[in-house]
């Protein structure tokens, strides 16, 4: 077993480290090694999660294209600028809804560029509204109801009665609470801006004199506002469906009444609301293929359907030697497993794939539903090492040079703002999930 572990641990590090589709294909090729070399049988592939994931990323791929992307950052662009001394509290909460609605936390990459300008404008220093954004937009993915996280977070407790609504009402406030607190902390992070060295040379040196940046101008906001509500209004009916088990269709059939699944009503609203946009706003959909959310999304399905088949055959093929190793003390302390959690998701760059790899452990060692809904957010731990896309992003528009990566590495702007977000969320889930 540890030295198919071994296998399996190779495959994640050398396909995170080759990026895009590489940690999905190298999934597939660790998979033929257990399968191959040491006779795993191999379990089903998660077709499921990734046709929900496929649909959610069309229609949001749509939505971007119709220009509805670009007119929410619009909105957010705004706001910042009417309250610019409030930017650090404000825009981890921009970036939480945007990826609480879109479902994605690469739609962040659109307003950091606008969060370091007006930062850099009011002499506040970027690094404290910058660092706490970027978390909060890996937060929110724990929350959102069209995540691909959640969606195969749903997929694998819905056997056990666990509706949608069951996983938001607690992970909502419970993350929304974390990213405040880590808010509250960036308020003192670090010196004043105008007392910070770095941006003290760099303005010497008038590497700031390059001009600002201006948000992409929407070019119809009739069309783009089409698109917004139109996504809203899917993702509004698949929270409607998840909650209200009466509201879901009855299909009566030679072996019974079947109520249709919720994998099933999410494709279709989705791919519903993806096809309206086009229809209605006029746009191509191959300039829909080609958007940033789409790319990252479909390198999403990729490595879902290879790490996630690969750790499935892993932990089925050793069900009982892990079992007997750590039963004793994940049932004592389940929170042990959100640590595993955590580290998985460090190795993995994905909510998702870390879901559909640990999960059916987690089931098997008799782990409640309603403590592995509290322990869902400790899979935002890919803050840890800071070469995630959307922290190196994070680094790169602030201008100033306050948000960055420390001497030590793991040092960087980013860790304390993640531990406490985290922390913080996974500590008040457990204590809600007790109460609920």
């Amino acid at each position: 077993m540890l030295i198919q572990l071994l296998f399996v641990l190779t495959a994640i590090v050398v396909g995170a480290r080759l990026g895009g589709i590489g940690l999905g294909v190298l999934g597939g090729v660790g998979l033929a090694v257990l399968v191959f070399g040491f006779g795993l049988a191999p379990t089903a592939p998660p077709i499921d999660v990734m046709l929900m994931i496929v649909a959610v990323i069309a229609a949001a791929g749509c939505m971007q294209a119709a220009g509805g992307l670009d007119l929410m950052v619009k909105w957010a662009e705004k706001l910042l600028r009417k309250h610019p001394q409030r930017i650090t509290l404000l825009s981890p909460m921009v970036t939480y809804l945007f990826t609480l609605v879109a479902g994605t936390g690469h739609v962040a990459y659109s307003v950091l560029p606008v969060i370091a300008e007006v930062a850099t404008e009011t002499k506040i220093r970027p690094e404290r509204p910058m660092a706490i954004a970027v978390i909060a937009s890996q937060q929110a993915i724990t929350a959102s109801p069209i995540s691909a996280a959640t969606v195969a977070l749903l997929s694998m407790l819905a056997g056990f009665g666990v509706s949608l609504m069951d996983i938001l009402v607690i992970a909502i406030p419970c993350t929304l609470a974390g990213v405040i607190a880590g808010a509250l902390y960036s308020l003192r992070v670090g010196k004043e801006l105008e007392s910070d060295p770095e941006y003290l040379r760099r303005l010497a040196k008038g590497e700031l004199n390059k001009p600002h940046y201006r948000t992409r101008e929407v070019a119809d906001h009739r069309k783009a506002l089409w698109a917004v509500c139109l996504f809203l209004a899917a993702t509004a009916g698949i929270v409607l469906f998840g909650s209200v088990e009466a509201l879901r269709p009855v299909f009566h059939t030679s072996a019974g009444s079947v109520t249709m699944e919720m994998s099933h009503i999410i494709e279709i609203l989705m791919l519903t609301a993806a096809g309206l946009i086009l229809l209605l706003t006029r746009t191509d959909g191959i300039k829909a293929a080609q958007g940033s959310v789409f790319q990252a999304g479909m390198q999403a399905v990729v490595a879902i359907f290879g790490i996630a088949w690969m750790g499935d055959t892993f932990i089925n093929g050793n069900m009982e030697a892990l079992k007997g190793s750590v039963e004793q003390f994940v049932a004592e302390m389940p929170w042990l497993f959100g640590i595993a959690l955590f580290v998985m998701s460090i190795l993995l760059f994905s909510q998702a794939a870390t879901i559909r790899a640990l999960l059916p452990l987690g089931i098997s060692l008799g782990i409640s539903p309603a403590v592995l809904i509290a322990l869902f957010p400790a899979v935002n731990g890919y803050f840890f090492i800071p070469n995630y896309p959307t922290v190196v992003a994070a680094i790169n528009f602030d201008r100033t040079g306050t948000t960055r990566i420390g001497k030590y590495v793991l040092n960087h702007s980013f860790m304390a703002p993640g531990l406490i977000a985290t922390g913080v969320s996974v500590g008040l889930g457990l204590l809600l999930v007790q109460v609920l």
